[in-house]
């Protein structure tokens, strides 16, 4: 999802960033869906340097919540704060480094909620709109 499209849902969110030696800053996060994209979610990472978006599964944050998922660029796990809090885990990867972030469980599971009532599980491809897809690929 580009920056410049707005989501049908977004959600407002903080996390913190982990790292080997603890805890580290807190990172102001907007999660997104769309109903034209109905297999995605975004992460909307607001840094010092702008913007900076991943997209990725749904599923891989619906499935996360209840264990561990994700192979490759983006894992999800589910973990408990030192409170007792249930937190989520999430592990973005690419060529430039890495980044674990811990945010709190209810508050994902909340978003997630509100794109299933949207998109219910196994509707997504009633959402897609085949013809556009086709000529944002063709435009390339």
């Amino acid at each position: 999802m580009s920056s410049q499209e707005t989501p049908d849902i977004s959600q407002s969110i903080v996390m913190r960033c982990v790292r080997d030696s603890g805890a580290g800053p807190m990172l102001p996060v907007v999660l997104g869906f769309r109903t034209s994209d109905p297999y995605a979610v975004s992460a909307s990472f607001g840094t010092m340097m702008g913007e900076i978006v991943w997209t990725f599964g749904r599923d891989l944050l619906s499935e996360g919540l209840g264990g561990s998922v994700g192979i490759g660029d983006v894992r999800v796990w589910p973990g408990v704060d030192l409170t007792g809090r249930g937190t989520l885990m999430l592990e973005f990867r690419s060529p430039d480094g890495e980044l674990v972030v811990e945010t709190p469980r209810a508050e994902v599971a909340n978003f997630v909620a509100r794109t299933l009532q949207l998109v219910p599980s196994g509707a997504e491809s009633d959402h897609l709109d085949v013809d556009a897809i086709i000529n944002e690929l063709l435009a390339v």
